[in-house]
């Protein structure tokens, strides 16, 4: 490897670059259009106008029938407490929550929490690929559900959901439907007035947006109590003043992946594909989740009896970055509760290392990684190996 080059990012399913284009829309926004956009003066109507843009322009990537059915929030954490403590709010003589084992921290927590309040909450389980129990969530389903929160794609392995059906299903059972689509967007073409969707939870720093701001999907007559009250901001479903250059870097991170989606998936996914191939020509390693559905830009990798963070801190000591899994659970020393959902057993999930690439990865870079993954996990087994005849001998 050239000691010269760039440092190589492979992971943006923790977070990805703002694109340069997407800094340049939000700037005016700090010094010159600065206004409140609920201030009745040019400076407001400036802001106002541009969180209306920002809107439409989420709304025609994420397909809604109409705008209003956005609603800013300051990230993906926060629209899912709000779907979920909402649909209990408000869904009278429900009181129930389905889920899985497999969804982010951010539901997870939440219902641990609401668990040891008395809220009945059912986790689905999945199988060793990470897709989900279909009968089990069917059968979990009833006249108390509240609401099923079930992620789009898994943030570790990128595995897909059938989410579109579930949401039908829960329809059919009387309660609603939420989806963390944090992964998913930008990555899978939606339509959600085709759907039966009720709530779905983005963050634009996973899509090339900054950090901090993001947007919770509301169908419309949908019934919802805010998790933040105060002033009328967001129609009164989200108090708080307007984070205008967020929001508006967030309608420009839209534009941009409506525009460039397809293509780049299909690109994406053959440089995946190329990194999966020139790594597991090693042996020993095997890539975990569900390789006929994912996503294009995710590989979760297990190398067969060594350490995953062991890998990943060599990698980051030579320039590439990667990770264990999802960044909220970065410093942990438990291993994935995902691996773990999905019985993995001990002595692969502790040599799991995640792979996630954006459009901005290119070909030398994806083989520049082969190179040092290969290298590493040579030396590596050459090392164990070499501790197994000393201690025997």
């Amino acid at each position: 490897m050239s000691e010269n080059r760039a440092p190589i990012y492979l992971d943006n399913n923790a977070t990805t670059r703002t694109d340069p284009s997407v800094v340049q829309t939000m700037l005016p926004f700090f010094t010159e259009q600065f206004g409140n956009a609920s201030s009745a003066h040019a400076f407001g109507n400036e802001a106002a106008i541009a969180v209306r843009q920002a809107r439409r322009s989420l709304s025609g990537l994420l397909g809604s029938a109409y705008d209003h059915e956005i609603v800013f929030t300051s990230g993906g954490t926060e629209a899912n407490n709000a779907a979920i403590l909402s649909a209990l709010a408000t869904q009278e003589g429900r009181d129930e929550v389905v889920t899985t084992s497999v969804e982010h921290s951010a539901v997870l927590a939440l219902t641990e929490q609401l668990a040891a309040r008395g809220v009945k909450t059912r986790i689905i389980a999945v199988d060793a690929c990470g897709r989900l129990d279909i009968e089990a969530f069917r059968c979990a389903l009833g006249s108390r559900t509240a609401i099923a929160s079930v992620m789009w794609a898994n943030n570790e392995t990128g595995t897909i959901f059938p989410v579109k059906c579930l949401a039908g299903w829960t329809r059919e059972a009387g309660a609603l439907f939420h989806t963390d689509a944090v992964q998913a967007i930008g990555k899978v073409r939606l339509n959600l007035k085709d759907s039966t969707i009720d709530m779905l939870s983005l963050s634009a720093h996973k899509l090339h947006g900054p950090k901090g701001v993001g947007a919770l999907y509301l169908r419309k007559g949908t019934k919802f109590q805010p998790l933040i009250c105060g002033g009328s901001q967001e129609r009164g479903r989200r108090a708080g003043t307007e984070n205008i250059p967020g929001i508006v870097g967030l309608g420009k991170a839209a534009e941009l992946a409506a525009e460039r989606l397809e293509p780049e998936r299909i690109r994406i996914g053959a440089l995946r594909d190329r990194l999966e191939q020139g790594i597991l020509r090693n042996g020993e390693c095997v890539v975990l989740g569900d390789i006929r559905n994912r996503l294009a830009n995710t590989t979760n990798i297990a190398f067969d009896h060594l350490e995953g963070e062991a890998i990943a801190h060599r990698l980051n000591r030579a320039g590439i970055a990667v990770s264990l899994g999802s960044a909220c659970r970065s410093g942990s020393m438990q291993p994935s509760h995902v691996l773990r959902a999905m019985q993995v057993p001990a002595w692969r999930m502790h040599g799991a290392v995640r792979f996630s690439l954006s459009r901005e990865t290119s070909l030398a870079e994806v083989d520049e990684a082969v190179c040092a993954v290969s290298d590493i996990v040579t030396r590596m087994r050459a090392s164990s190996r070499a501790t197994v005849r000393e201690q025997t001998s």
